[in-house]
């Protein structure tokens, strides 16, 4: 809570202080609103000299409109926590930030109550003007037990699940794992959807034990070999290599940082706090995508916290989401995002950009995702095969 007092000048040119209380705040916003405040006194004092007022007393108008300002800064709201549930909060407000997301679930959202769909539509339409609960959401995910912790990667893909296919296919890929016997014959084709691809960081590469996660990302893609795999045409069991390719690009590219994993000593969850190093840039081999959301824990697995940073699609400011209070990041850590390094850091949204080297005057907007336009190298080779047979 920030505690905000101001002096203002009334007609009597007389000093009223007024204070406030502002649950988030932004520094550069109240600098400039405070010099917005004294321009308009002193504005109000001249007029009032060759105006008298009428009535004595202070000019509310000032007051009226420099709360109108402050109200400015806090476009977005946040979410009430029923007791342990900001793992759900937390991934509602990066679903309710996804632009198409959200306009997908208010336009294609029906009546029925029972649905995942309708709950979300009313979750999202009260966050649009005030702080909210989630207590419908909780309900229609099975959600009984509000003080126990549970993980917020979990929970994002059964949200994804339970809504209607066409509100969240931005989120679904596929991936093909292909196997092939040492002599180069295919034995097994499987292709599968997913929401989340979950990266392994039980071994960082450097002697700082930072993992990278565009390292992870690419050997996520690597081939992989076992052994004693039966080979139809070979008739024999043989050395297999397993390769594994994204089929189909999502819009929204979910990477999962697997921190929580089974330590049958303990015979208990353990989590792996190293730092990671996070891209701001992700690029494949079909398309590039760029960071808008984050995801962050601290602590354990069950007396953690969650909390959420994730880029505005209005003002392109980033934003931190920390159940009721929403904020925005500390201008240090903002300069660092091209290249971060973080210890909290959970599950990383990348938003897709472009084709890589594709000029930025062929991309088309639909709906603020940029979607690429078909049939482009079509056109130019038929164009090409066309000055050929001129000449």
């Amino acid at each position: 809570m920030l505690c905000l007092g101001i002096y203002i000048i009334n007609n009597n040119s007389q000093y009223v202080f007024y204070f406030f209380q502002l649950p988030v705040y932004n520094t550069p916003h109240l600098a400039t609103y405070a010099y917005y405040c004294r321009f308009q006194a002193r504005r109000e004092k001249m007029s009032s000299k060759e105006n008298p007022p009428k009535k004595k007393g202070c000019d509310k108008g000032i007051v009226k409109r420099f709360k109108m300002r402050l109200d400015l800064i806090f476009d977005y709201n946040g979410l009430v926590n029923q007791g342990a549930t900001c793992y759900l909060n937390s991934v509602l407000q990066v679903l309710f930030m996804t632009k198409n997301f959200r306009e997908a679930v208010e336009s294609h959202c029906g009546q029925d109550q029972k649905t995942a769909d309708f709950h979300l539509k009313s979750l999202f339409k009260a966050l649009k003007t005030s702080e909210t609960h989630t207590k419908d959401i909780l309900s229609i995910l099975g959600i009984r037990n509000v003080y126990e912790q549970r993980d917020a990667a979990e929970y994002f893909e059964n949200i994804l699940s339970m809504v209607n296919p066409y509100v969240s296919k931005i989120f679904k890929g596929h991936l093909r794992h292909t196997m092939r016997c040492s002599e180069g014959h295919v034995t097994s084709v499987e292709t599968g959807p997913f929401w989340t691809l979950p990266l392994s960081i039980e071994n960082p590469s450097d002697s700082n034990k930072t993992y990278s996660v565009r390292d992870g990302f690419e050997k996520f893609f690597k081939s992989s070999t076992v052994s004693e795999m039966y080979c139809d045409q070979c008739n024999e069991k043989t050395y297999s290599t397993i390769a594994c390719k994204m089929e189909h690009h999502p819009e929204i590219l979910t990477l999962l940082l697997k921190r929580f994993e089974f330590d049958y000593h303990s015979m208990s969850y353990t989590k792996n706090d190293c730092c990671v190093e996070v891209p701001h840039t992700l690029r494949t081999k079909n398309c590039d995508y760029e960071l808008y959301a984050v995801v962050d824990h601290v602590g354990s697995l069950r007396g953690g916290h969650y909390t959420a940073r994730i880029k505005s699609y209005d003002d392109h400011n980033w934003y931190v989401f920390d159940d009721s209070y929403v904020r925005q990041p500390n201008p240090q850590s903002i300069s660092h995002m091209n290249n971060e390094r973080s210890q909290s850091v959970y599950l990383l949204m990348y938003k897709k950009s472009r084709a890589p080297d594709q000029p930025e005057e062929e991309i088309k907007k639909r709906g603020g995702i940029k979607v690429y336009g078909r049939g482009m190298e079509e056109n130019r080779r038929r164009i090409e095969e066309n000055k050929r047979g001129m000449e």
